[in-house]
């Protein structure tokens, strides 16, 4: 957004993320940092909102639930009414977990999904589901330009290594030389979509003519098993270190995921371009460089 000469507002309540991954942009004129959380009204003028606010690991939902239901709830109203007082474009950043335990796959927009409402995540992928709904709603009733990603699971430079998911945890332990470890049997699937890519669908899906009231799914169809991660990783970063099952996988983990692209490829004319390998390995060498 800068390169091509907006103006940016990042707001961040820093729960879970680190000022450290914005420091390259602290001294850009056009870039703007106010530590706030949006579950407090804040009046600005602006014209586009990108709602990504939001634990998004296991770890961090489940260390904030309250937090992750508020943001995804009030939050979510706080920043539509902000959008509606503005006339501003705004798009909410939903998640697969929308889908929870899917019984059709791959998953497509009109999936209504599988969920728990009350179990550990619910915190999570309902709250997001009701983002979700709120969103639609001021659509209908106020005529608001909004729209509704759903974010498949991505990766690559600037995670988070502690954040418990597949990437970050894979590789942090494959170059310390720690245990590689699996849960479950590595059966279960996920598809990895690069950062660079899911930046830009999310550019698309909100500057896009005539995705007012859309939901698409941004993320990458090349679905592999947890198991073939861990090999790939370990294979990229010349790890010496062993795999290691351990057991159970946790609560309502899905066993199988991934997008039905087809809206995003149409309408966006969007898809990934960064194969799984690349990525890795420019993660990899990110990862090299931080103190894990």
């Amino acid at each position: 957004m800068l390169n091509e000469g907006h103006s940016v507002l990042c707001l961040h309540n820093l729960i879970t993320g680190h000022k450290r991954n914005i420091q390259h942009l602290l001294g850009d004129p056009g870039f703007r940092f106010q530590e706030h959380d949006v579950t407090q009204p804040i009046a600005v003028e602006t014209q586009a909102i990108f709602h990504l606010a939001s634990p998004a690991s296991p770890p961090g939902y489940l260390d904030y639930p309250l937090e992750t239901s508020l943001v995804n709830s009030l939050g979510t109203y706080n920043l539509l009414e902000l959008a509606r007082a503005n006339r501003a474009s705004f798009l909410l950043a939903s998640t697969s977990e929308v889908y929870g335990e899917p019984e059709v796959h791959p998953q497509s927009e009109e999936y209504w999904g599988h969920v728990n409402p009350l179990g550990a995540r619910s915190c999570y992928d309902e709250s997001k589901r009701f983002a979700e709904s709120l969103t639609m709603t001021y659509v209908r009733k106020f005529d608001l330009d909004a729209r509704i990603i759903r974010i498949f699971n991505t990766y690559g430079p600037h995670s988070d290594p502690n954040d418990g998911r597949v990437v970050p945890n894979f590789v942090t332990q494959a170059i310390k030389g720690q245990p590689i470890t699996v849960y479950g049997n590595g059966t279960q699937t996920r598809s990895l979509c690069y950062v660079s890519d899911m930046v830009d669908g999310i550019i698309k899906a909100m500057f896009t003519e005539g995705t007012k009231g859309q939901v698409f799914n941004l993320g990458n169809p090349d679905e592999r098993t947890v198991i073939e991660f861990a090999q790939v990783i370990k294979r990229l970063s010349g790890s010496a270190s062993p795999i290691e099952f351990r057991s159970p996988i946790s609560e309502d983990d899905p066993t199988r995921r991934c997008p039905d692209i087809s809206r995003a490829r149409s309408y966006l004319k969007w898809e990934p371009k960064v194969d799984l390998e690349e990525g890795l390995l420019k993660t990899i060498a990110w990862f090299r460089q931080v103190d894990c």
